[in-house]
């Protein structure tokens, strides 16, 4: 297998994992898990998100958090801008990198955003210059890259210009999601392929969701093509909440355990990582009853 020697793990547990947790996630939880994560060895975490708490009432503390993060460890610090509102949020709570999200289908964009794929990209076009001329990066997100729960399948072309348009203002990594986990290793390469015409490939990353036990499978197909950036939730945390039926990301333990297996360098202790799974799932279900059953057992 022609595999990259070293792969870029960012963790999003901290943000798309707890984001739709029913009950409060106390501001000294979150920080505690990704000071947990840092000492695991992760480089770059998803720590917040600044969007109405109106949508999404477990990211209101992102300010709270940002604020507590040690800024001495090496460590990217992450977090979601829809809008110029929350850019600069960000860029107040001290965001090493901001983060854009759009979809592949019109649909989801709509019940997501509440914006078509064309608006959206141009709601994203002021944050990308601005952070360009603050010397922020930007990440870009793609949803809906292996099939959508509106609309089904997705056509690779369509994932290939919403990547390539967010590659294009400046996105320096496009992260592909398969949201509701539909996608099989021969479908991740194809889309890979078309996306990899638009965008070279070292700038692509994966997030892929574990709905039908594919995650691991697909990651290591794309991992063929070239694709070195993976996206992951410790424990497993987190889904979609415009994806009925989306059972979360893929576990971080999971994705480092097959990496490990595989000879390829990360820089996580995954027994430090295991433990942090076990915190943040003990920690849900002493605060607000939630079960999280992916963290490693040893």
């Amino acid at each position: 297998m022609n595999l990259p020697k070293r792969v870029r793990m960012v963790e999003v547990g901290p943000r798309d994992g707890l984001q739709n947790e029913p009950g409060e996630v106390t501001t000294a939880t979150k920080v505690e898990l990704i000071n947990r994560l840092i000492d695991a060895g992760v480089g770059v975490i998803e720590a917040g998100a600044f969007v109405s708490p109106k949508w999404v009432p477990q990211m209101a503390d992102s300010a709270e958090v940002m604020a507590q993060l040690p800024r001495d460890r090496g460590v990217v610090y992450s977090v979601l801008t829809p809008n110029m509102k929350g850019y600069e949020r960000a860029r107040a709570a001290g965001a090493d990198e901001v983060a854009v999200f759009g979809a592949a289908s019109e649909t989801f964009s709509r019940k997501n955003t509440n914006c078509s794929i064309a608006e959206g990209l141009e709601r994203f076009r002021p944050v990308c210059d601005a952070a360009r001329a603050d010397g922020v990066p930007v990440r870009g997100y793609v949803s809906c890259v292996l099939g959508c729960p509106y609309e089904g399948e997705v056509a690779t072309g369509a994932v290939a210009d919403v990547a390539g348009a967010l590659a294009d203002m400046g996105c320096h990594e496009v992260s592909l999601g398969d949201t509701i986990g539909r996608g099989t290793p021969a479908s991740a390469q194809a889309m890979v392929a078309a996306v990899a015409e638009r965008v070279p490939v070292e700038r692509l990353a994966a997030h892929f969701h574990d709905t039908y036990g594919q995650a691991l499978a697909n990651l290591l197909a794309v991992l063929e093509m070239g694709v070195a950036g993976i996206d992951s939730s410790v424990a497993g945390l987190g889904g979609c909440p415009y994806a009925k039926g989306a059972s979360g990301n893929v576990a971080s333990e999971d994705v480092l355990y097959m990496l490990d297996g595989l000879g390829i360098e990360t820089g996580v202790d995954l027994a430090a990582l295991a433990e942090t799974g076990r915190f943040i799932s003990g920690e849900l279900e002493r605060e607000n009853g939630s079960k999280v059953g992916r963290a490693m057992a040893g």
